[in-house]
């Protein structure tokens, strides 16, 4: 009698605290609807003023603005120039994170639309044409709009809302540290210690309405390496009189290849080695003495990982034996692997199902391309999901990929971005006051 009891007033309580949410949520979506045009005009200042990684100021400087009108506690100044909202509800529970990264790339834009950018900096003592070309200008609009949504409930939840604005996702400058892995360093999932973080990023492959994640290693573990050979200096009419670091090159950027076609079981995991540039020479009759590559390695496990820097480093030093020659290598890591927590993502992806409807959410294959938003993963559960950016009805073959002149995004799926990140955080919440409850 007892125990049927008890379950009586838990099966009760958990239906009051269902309707409490069911009508958070419809709060979330009048409110997010309401938002639309004010995130798309964020939006466009920022495609229209964009700035490079560790460079963000004027960025920085109007997110603070807008999270401080909103009553947020602000930090600004993470990891040179990060902002950090800590929106505290009005109830005990959780802190959930949720993070968009705020750099733009050295890319000149090509899209005919009135809001392109034009706006030039400096890169690597270079100066260069600056473009929004992977979509951080929709993610911070939709932060932005998402932070609006939950302050406007802020007594209602039930935790605290860590907002992170991440600068240098793209990498940060020669020289300097940036990015996830700084912000980390510098204690940004601490103060109040952050239990799980949420992200999302647009995609230009996706059609709008669409939501795609994958559980478990979602993107790839970036390293960049620098291969130096060295060679003997001669003149290219007596090739015998000395040693050819051009040709050892070629060969080693063909052994390379070898590395994923023939060690890789690429059945189960997926894994590219890449040469991106070559450095050698200062005339076409002169054989140099030196040339240096560039090049970067991406992978899905760690094992595999760890397998390609072995063999990398083997076939490099054979060949260059071979060649009569030594080459020095460096490997480093730019990113981890964007680690989906499978229990976490089993947890959520009906947050997202009842957000986008259960037809527009998939699961989608791993992607080579990487996150630093890996190493908030390392230290505590995420899920980083991707929203569409495709216009409903075009060949998604016809759509401009990331990092190009030509990238595009369709700006009528920011409402399901602020909803998706806003519903996750209070279902988190939800889910965690209810175990705290019943222990």
């Amino acid at each position: 009698m007892k125990k049927t009891f008890i379950s009586a007033v838990l099966f009760s309580f958990a239906c009051v605290a269902s309707a409490q949410n069911t009508t958070l949520k419809t709060k979330i979506s009048k409110k997010a609807e309401s938002l639309e045009s004010k995130v798309i005009s964020w939006r466009r200042d920022f495609h229209q003023n964009p700035e490079l990684g560790n460079r963000e100021f004027k960025t920085a400087e109007k997110i603070a603005t807008h999270l401080r009108a909103l009553g947020i506690e602000v930090q600004t100044g993470v990891a040179k120039t990060g902002v950090v909202g800590i929106l505290k509800g009005g109830k005990p529970g959780p802190v959930v994170a949720l993070r968009a990264d705020i750099d733009a790339l050295p890319i000149k834009e090509r899209v005919a639309i009135p809001f392109a950018s034009k706006v030039e900096g400096e890169y690597n003592q270079k100066v260069v044409p600056v473009m929004h070309a992977c979509g951080h200008d929709t993610h911070i609009a939709i932060l932005m709009g998402t932070a609006e949504i939950l302050a406007s409930i802020k007594s209602e939840l039930k935790g605290t809302v860590k907002f992170i604005f991440q600068p240098a996702e793209e990498g940060a400058p020669e020289g300097e540290e940036g990015g996830a892995k700084l912000m980390v360093k510098e204690g940004v999932l601490e103060n109040p210690k952050v239990d799980v973080i949420f992200g999302l990023h647009i995609n230009a492959q996706t059609e709008v309405g669409k939501i795609k994640y994958r559980p478990r290693g979602t993107m790839a573990a970036s390293d960049w390496f620098t291969i130096k050979i060295k060679g003997k200096q001669t003149h290219g009419a007596y090739p015998w009189l000395g040693v050819d670091p051009i040709v050892t090159a070629a060969q080693i950027v063909m052994g390379i290849q070898t590395i994923v076609s023939r060690n890789v079981n690429i059945t189960e995991s997926a894994a590219v080695i890449s040469v991106g540039q070559i450095n050698a020479g200062v005339r076409s009759n002169v054989i140099p003495e030196e040339l240096i590559m560039t090049g970067t390695i991406r992978s899905l496990d760690r094992k595999v990982q760890d397998m390609m820097h072995s063999r990398l480093k083997q076939v490099v030093n054979s060949i260059a034996e071979s060649a009569g020659t030594t080459a020095d290598i460096t490997i480093t890591n730019q990113t981890l692997i964007t680690y989906n927590d499978p229990l976490l993502t089993e947890k959520m992806v009906p947050t997202l199902e009842a957000t986008a409807g259960k037809e527009n959410v998939s699961i989608t294959p791993a992607v080579t391309g990487a996150e630093d938003f890996s190493y908030f993963q390392e230290k505590i559960p995420g899920l980083y999901f991707f929203l569409g950016g495709a216009p409903k009805g075009k060949a998604i073959s016809e759509t401009a990929p990331h990092h190009t002149p030509d990238f595009y995004i369709d700006e009528s799926g920011f409402v399901l971005g602020m909803k998706a990140l806003s519903d996750l955080t209070v279902d988190y919440m939800e889910m965690n006051s209810k175990i705290n409850n019943t222990n």
